[in-house]
């Protein structure tokens, strides 16, 4: 007699035909995991591959991760020349990984040592004494 019990018409009982359903769904799922797995790999490597010619172009780079909720995580740079920029990661993951893959340093918050690091220019204090004194925030 055989493992599995099979009906008097020869199929298989019931619950052997549940689990080949859960057997499908668990590998539906494995697959749809190991997508979003590899697509967070692929934006990850493409975050990094633009912080890595921010930090080539400013000598050198440190960074911070603000996390902002649902929207994902802000990857700030700060170039060693004072030039600054950030990018938009998805998921804090993604962030993470990013800058790992960068060699960046990434520091725990944006702390008075890397604001002084930062320099700005005529567009950015426009910018911010527009938004300040009510003016247009476009500059």
């Amino acid at each position: 007699m055989a493992d599995t019990e099979q009906g008097t018409d020869g199929t298989a009982a019931p619950g052997e035909q549940a689990s080949h359903g859960e057997q499908a769904s668990h590998g539906e799922q494995a697959a749809t995991a190991a997508k979003d797995a590899a697509r967070a790999e692929r934006r990850a490597a493409k975050l990094a591959k633009h912080i890595t010619g921010f930090a080539r172009a400013h000598g050198g780079a440190e960074g911070q991760l603000a996390y902002l909720g649902q929207r994902g995580t802000r990857i700030v740079l700060v170039g060693e020349d004072g030039g600054w920029g950030d990018l938009v990661a998805p998921t804090h993951a993604i962030a993470l990984s990013a800058v790992e893959k960068a060699g960046i340093t990434v520091r725990e918050a944006f702390d008075g040592d890397l604001a002084a690091k930062v320099r700005t220019g005529p567009y950015e204090w426009s910018r911010m004494a527009g938004i300040q004194i009510g003016g247009s925030a476009r500059g």
